[in-house]
Formats: C-alpha cells, structure tokens, sequence
C-alpha cells in the first residue's frame, strides 16, 4: 500500500497540472513567449517548493514534534530564501519582455491554489488514526 504523502503527492498533481496547461495556454495567448516562459517558470516553482514539503513530511513523520517543527520552519525558510533569489535573479537579470512577471505571478497563484486543494480533497479522503489525550475520570 502507498504512503499517505505519495497519495498526497499524487491527488495534488492532477489538478496542478490541468491548471498548469490553462496557464500556459492562457499566458501564452495573450502574452507570447514571454507569458509562455513565465508561466513554465511558475510551473517549475510551485511544484518544486510543493514537493520539497511532502519530502520533509515523508522524513519526519517518526521524529518528535519539536524536530518535526524544526525541520518544517528550516524548509520554509530555505524555500522563502531560494524564492527571493529566483525573483531577484528574474528582475536583474532578464528583460521583461524575456519573461512576463505578470504571467508567472498568476500562475503561480493559481497552480498554488490547484496543488493546495488537490492536497487538501486528498487528506479529506485519508483514514488517519491521531491518538487523542485521554479523557479525566
């Protein structure tokens, strides 16, 4: 049987991916090649940071809570961090009419919205069993 985050990994890519090509299709439509860069960028971004969280999740699900949170904000912030340099490596050193900030902006946005709600119909479905404290007498 597969793991809980790879049925995660798994719900969240198919609406990820529909709304990947409506953006691509979309961006490109009205913007060209530079809307269809931003919104392969955008693509590539989202489902990077996205995976990178199943895996810390897949790696901690044994450690203690305050490892697990550890971990979690580490990742957060290398992700923060990674995407600031990627912005500003976008904006020193590509021509706005190279890649649309516009269309990469949407799409990330939107494919953020997709994964999210794949992941979260997904955990809906999931048949976790939390130990709950126990009840005072």
């Amino acid at each position: 049987m597969s793991s809980n985050e790879s049925q995660l990994l798994r719900a969240a890519f198919i609406p990820t991916f529909l709304t990947s090509g409506f953006a691509i299709l979309i961006s490109t439509f009205i913007k060209g090649v530079s809307g269809l860069l931003g919104a392969v960028l955008a693509q590539f971004v989202v489902i990077f940071f996205f995976i990178i969280h199943i895996a810390v999740s897949r790696m901690t699900r044994n450690l203690d809570p305050i490892s697990t949170m550890a971990m979690a904000l580490f990742s957060y912030f290398a992700k923060l961090f990674t995407l600031g340099l990627l912005l500003w490596a976008i904006t020193k050193f590509t021509d706005r009419s190279t890649i649309d900030r516009a269309a990469f902006g949407l799409s990330a946005v939107a494919l953020t919205i997709a994964w999210l709600w794949g992941e979260i119909s997904s955990f809906m479905k999931l048949r976790l069993h939390l130990p709950l404290p126990k009840q005072g007498d």
